[in-house]
C-alpha cells in the first residue's frame, strides 16, 4: 500500500470567486476609509499639536525640482544651498538643521542624476498639476501592470482572479500609502513586471532597457540585477541580449548625466550617506532586531539566496524555477534594503502569488509549512481586519476616540516581510531539495 499525506487543505485557502471579488472590494474601501478618516486624520492633528511641518507629502517634488533646476539652469541638485531649497519647498518653510525634529524631516534629491532626463518632460509643469497627474500615472500604472506578474510567473489566471489581484492591490496598506506619498517605488515596480514579463517572453532588448531605467531606486533592483548576471553567464550565447541593451542603457544615462553634472556619483553616495545619517533609516530587519543581529542575518539570507539562484541559473526564463527564484530575490530584497518603508512591500506580490499558486503543496508538506502559513496569513490579513473594524467604528465613535487606534493595521508591518520571506525559502527549498520517498508499506 503506498504511502499518501492526508493533510487537508485550509479553508483558508478555499473561496468561490465572487466571493474573493467581493472580499477584495470590502477590504479595498474599507482601507481608504481607515487611511482618510482615522490615519490622515491623526496626523494632521498630531502635527498641529507639535508644530510638525506637513508639506506636500510628494516624494516627486524634490526630484522634479532637481531635474528642473539641473536641465533648465544647469544647477546642482545635491549641494546643500539647493537641499534647503527642497526642503523651503516642500515644508512651505525652511527645516532647522540643529532642530530634533526638523532633522528628521529633511528632504533632498537623493537619486542618480539620471531620473532627471526621466521627469525632462514636466520642467515646465506647475508642480501642484504634475503633483495630480502624477497620482493618476501611478495608479494607472499599477492597474495594467498588476496582472503582468502572474504571466511572468507563469501562471494563467481567468480574469475575475485578476480583477480581485489588482483590488487587493490597489486596497493594501503599501500601496494606498505609496500612492499618497507619490512614491517612485510605485513608478519603478511597474517597470520591473514589464520588463520580467517581457523576459518570460523572450523580448530581452526592451527588457534590458526598462530594467536600466529601474535603477533610478538602485536598492530595489541590486539583488534583481546581481541574480540575473548569474543567470546570464550560464548560458552568455542566448542571454547576452538583455545585458547588451541594459549595459548600453546604463552608459547612456551615465554618460550624459555626466555631462549634465560632471562626477555626479561621489555626489550621489555622499547624499545617501547624509540621509541615512539624519533620518536613522535601517532595513526591517534592523528595525525587528537591532543593527547588528540584522547585518549577519542579512548576510545569511543573501548568502542562501545567492545559493538557490546558483542552481536555477540554467533555468530559461519562462519556467517555474526561474519565476519562483525571482520572487524569491525581490522577497529578500525587502527585507534587507534600508529603508522599512511600507510601499517596499509592493515586491513582495511575486512572492505572495507564487505561495498562492503552490497553497496546497506548501499545505500538505509538512506541520512546519502549515504554522508558518497560518502565521504568515495572519500577519497579511490583520491589516484588513483592523482597518475594516475601525472605518466602521468611525461612523459610530467620536473621531479621537477612533483616531487612538491608528496604529493598530500597523502592527504586523514588519512581520510581514519576514514571515513571506522565511516562507518563501523553506518552499524554496523543498522545491530544490526534496525528501526522499518514502518505502511502501506491505
Amino acid at each position: 500500500m503506498k504511502m499518501t499525506n492526508t493533510a487537508p487543505v485550509s479553508p483558508l485557502l478555499q473561496f468561490r470567486a465572487w466571493q474573493v471579488l467581493l472580499l477584495a472590494i470590502v477590504c479595498a474601501l474599507c482601507m481608504w476609509m481607515y487611511i482618510y478618516r482615522v490615519l490622515i486624520a491623526h496626523q494632521i492633528h498630531y502635527d498641529e499639536a507639535h508644530s510638525t511641518p506637513r508639506g506636500n507629502f510628494s516624494d516627486l517634488y524634490p526630484r522634479w525640482l532637481g531635474a528642473r533646476e539641473l536641465l533648465l539652469h544647469g544647477r546642482d541638485p545635491y549641494s546643500p544651498d539647493f537641499t534647503r531649497e527642497i526642503q523651503a519647498g516642500y515644508y512651505g518653510r525652511p527645516l532647522d538643521p540643529d532642530g530634533p525634529g526638523d532633522r528628521n524631516y529633511r528632504q533632498g534629491f537623493y537619486y542618480p542624476v539620471y531620473v532627471a532626463f526621466l521627469l525632462a518632460p514636466t520642467v515646465h509643469l506647475p508642480f501642484e498639476r504634475l503633483r495630480k497627474g502624477f497620482f493618476w500615472v501611478l495608479l494607472g500604472l499599477t492597474l495594467l501592470t498588476v496582472p503582468l506578474w502572474p504571466r511572468a510567473l507563469g501562471w494563467s489566471l481567468p480574469l475575475w482572479a485578476q480583477a480581485s489581484l489588482v483590488v487587493f492591490t490597489v486596497g493594501c496598506l503599501p500601496f494606498v500609502e505609496g500612492l499618497l506619498l507619490q512614491q517612485i517605488t510605485l513608478f519603478v515596480v511597474p517597470l520591473l513586471a514589464i520588463a520580467m514579463a517581457l523576459l518570460a517572453f523572450d523580448r530581452p532588448i526592451p527588457a534590458g532597457i526598462l530594467l536600466a531605467l529601474t535603477t533610478i531606486k538602485p536598492q530595489l533592483v541590486w539583488l534583481l540585477l546581481l541574480w540575473l548576471m548569474i543567470w546570464t553567464l550560464a548560458d552568455w550565447r542566448r542571454r547576452y541580449r538583455w545585458a547588451a541593451s541594459f549595459l548600453i542603457t546604463m552608459a547612456i544615462l551615465c554618460t550624459a548625466s555626466e555631462w549634465y553634472l560632471p562626477h555626479w556619483i561621489p555626489r550621489f553616495w555622499q547624499a545617501l550617506r547624509e540621509y541615512r545619517s539624519y533620518t536613522g533609516e535601517m532595513s526591517v530587519m534592523g528595525e525587528l532586531i537591532g543593527v547588528f543581529w540584522s547585518r549577519w542575518l542579512e548576510v545569511s539570507a543573501i548568502a542562501i539566496l545567492i545559493g538557490f539562484c546558483w542552481r536555477a541559473r540554467r533555468q530559461a526564463a519562462n519556467t517555474e524555477a526561474f519565476a519562483y527564484t525571482l520572487s524569491l530575490v525581490l522577497a529578500i530584497t525587502v527585507l534587507v534594503v534600508p529603508s522599512h518603508g511600507l510601499y517596499n512591500q509592493v515586491l513582495l506580490i511575486p512572492a505572495l502569488l507564487v505561495m498562492l499558486k503552490e497553497r496546497q503543496t506548501i499545505w500538505r508538506r509538512s506541520v512546519a509549512n502549515r504554522f508558518l502559513s497560518v502565521i504568515t496569513i495572519g500577519f497579511i490579513v490583520w491589516p484588513w481586519i483592523s482597518s475594516i473594524a475601525l472605518a466602521s467604528l468611525s461612523f459610530m465613535l467620536l473621531p479621537e476616540t477612533v483616531e487612538r487606534g491608528w496604529s493598530i493595521p500597523l502592527w504586523t508591518s514588519l512581520q510581514i516581510p519576514l514571515a513571506v520571506s522565511a516562507l518563501m525559502l523553506l518552499h524554496h527549498y523543498q522545491r530544490t531539495f526534496p525528501a526522499p520517498a518514502k518505502p511502501r508499506s506491505s
